[in-house]
């Protein structure tokens, strides 16, 4: 689930390394069409750090040049488009097996590419994993319920008043070294919204 289409796929084979030289891993990666008739498409990218599943801005900015220059180098995607670096927010995306099971004990919304017990879509709490098994606590069942992580097409965690304490708890927690860095990292972005590129990332070749 961290790659939709083929294109993704490869995308995330050379991300991968690039990112882990960094400290960070790529949570997802989707390659969209424009929002406009004819512009260009949208090469999205979400991260976290491997440490704590947390990013702040100048991490992002370190991924965005750093994934700038190999992509401007190796051009490795047709046409124009524009890079995007960001977070997976707090009510994320769940796009390997193991957000599973650091995200247990919180709400989540999953869609399946075959029917079980008669449907694709499911909604409740997240109960760990066995093997390669997602568990969860469906809404109105008494009982856990094992769905292979490979029938997965899409999940994400329901924004609560729980999971809106943790990415409370998340913010209050960042260590005095991540602060540090933050003062000392010289860089040209000065805030968020400098980390979606204005015009795109390549010319036509």
């Amino acid at each position: 689930m961290r790659a939709k289409t083929s294109e993704d796929r490869k995308l995330i084979e050379i991300f991968d390394p690039i990112a882990n030289d960094l400290g960070l891993d790529i949570v997802r990666v989707r390659l969209m069409g424009s929002n406009k008739p004819g512009g260009a498409r949208r090469l999205q990218i979400m991260a976290e750090r491997q440490s704590d599943g947390d990013i702040n801005v100048n991490q992002c900015a370190r991924l965005s040049r750093a994934l700038s220059a190999f992509l401007d180098e190796a051009d490795p995607i047709s046409g124009d488009y524009v890079l995007e670096v960001s977070s997976p927010g707090i009510d994320r995306p769940l796009t390997r097996l193991k957000d599973f099971e650091t995200f247990e004990g919180y709400e989540a919304r999953i869609e399946l590419d075959r029917l079980a017990e008669g449907r694709k879509r499911f909604r409740g709490v997240l109960a760990g994993i066995e093997d390669d098994h997602i568990a969860i606590d469906l809404e109105g069942e008494a009982e856990t319920v094992l769905m292979p992580f490979a029938w997965v097409i899409d999940a994400k965690l329901v924004l609560t008043d729980e999971l809106l304490k943790r990415g409370a708890e998340m913010r209050a927690n960042r260590s005095d070294e991540d602060d540090e860095e933050d003062e000392d990292f010289d860089d040209d972005f000065e805030d968020a919204e400098d980390l979606e590129d204005d015009e795109p990332a390549n010319d036509d070749k």
